[in-house]
């Protein structure tokens, strides 16, 4: 999986973020332990879920 920056999910509407999410988690379980495919993962699950928290409800 391509890693997703803080600065990438930033620039991606909430929606296209919890897609970007399931893709990132999905990606994280399925790749070997200690992969770089899972590190990415993990790290760009890490820099969505910091940008989903900032993001205000319903907006």
């Amino acid at each position: 999986m391509k890693l997703i920056t803080r600065f990438e999910a930033a620039s991606r509407s909430t929606a296209e973020l919890h897609a970007l999410y399931r893709e990132a988690f999905n990606s994280a379980a399925s790749a070997q332990c200690g992969s770089q495919e899972r590190d990415n993962a993990l790290a760009s699950l890490h820099s969505i879920k910091a940008e989903l928290a900032v993001r205000s409800p319903g907006l």
